[in-house]
């Protein structure tokens, strides 16, 4: 017996990268999984995945959201709130467009997505929210989207606590993770390459992340095996952020 045999899930931001991976493991635990984004549908898509385009940005969006579930899935288990987008700015350069877009997405497409499914989710659900190692310690340059991930992780713990015990809420906390907003990321260093060398450098795992390792947590805390975990932020980061400001390549 699968895992999420019997449950359906509805994962955002599910085109590619952190939210394909989930996608692509809960159908390999036994799940019946939708997934959405801006845009059209994705080219090669598994026929597993249903997909829907909607802007989780957009009240009416998340509105339609709830009706494909309503007549695809029937009811709701499992919500992974992934979508999120990145802007490398520091507060004086940040725009007023700028807030609109990455405010709109990262906290409130979650809030929105909350209050509209945990209404109609099933007696045991479990919303999983992705959150940031840079909502407990800021990047540089992405003053923004640091403070958007401190709302994730307060608004999991608010989840937690008011809508329990039907309601499980916990978030993942991933570190640095081998996608396109990793690269931007260290594209807006001085020096690109040196960046990345030395956070290598820092991670005592040897390594730096992968979609996959986040689908790994993901599926555990959707499953019964997690009946207990609720409220909580799980950093995920390769022991980043476990280790001193000294580069253990020095020493």
């Amino acid at each position: 017996m699968t895992r999420l045999s019997g449950k359906s899930a509805l994962v955002t931001g599910g085109r590619r990268g952190i939210g394909r991976a989930i996608a692509d493991a809960f159908v390999a635990e036994g799940a019946k999984v939708m997934i959405c984004g801006r845009g059209g549908r994705p080219d090669g898509l598994d026929e597993q995945l249903h997909w829907v385009t909607a802007d989780v940005s957009q009240a009416q969006d998340v509105r339609g959201l709830r009706a494909a579930v309503d007549d695809t899935l029937g009811t709701l288990d499992i919500l992974v709130n992934n979508a999120g987008i990145q802007i490398e700015k520091t507060v004086v350069d940040t725009s007023d467009a700028d807030w609109d877009a990455l405010m709109g997405v990262n906290a409130r497409g979650v809030f929105l997505m909350c209050r509209e499914f945990i209404p109609v989710m099933s007696d045991t659900g479990s919303i999983i929210n992705i959150g940031s190692i840079s909502g407990k310690t800021a990047d540089p340059a992405m003053a923004l989207y640091n403070a958007s991930k401190a709302f994730v992780h307060g608004l999991t713990r608010s989840i937690a606590v008011d809508h329990g015990p039907r309601i499980r809420c916990n978030a993942i906390c991933p570190g640095w993770i081998l996608t396109g907003m990793a690269d931007a990321a260290f594209a807006v260093a001085k020096d690109p390459a040196a960046a990345e060398r030395d956070a290598l450098a820092r991670h005592p795992s040897g390594r730096l992340g992968k979609p996959d390792d986040i689908a790994r947590l993901a599926v555990w805390l959707a499953s019964d095996e997690a009946s207990f975990a609720t409220g909580q932020c799980y950093t995920l980061d390769g022991g980043l952020t476990a280790a001193s400001p000294l580069n253990p390549g020095l020493f």
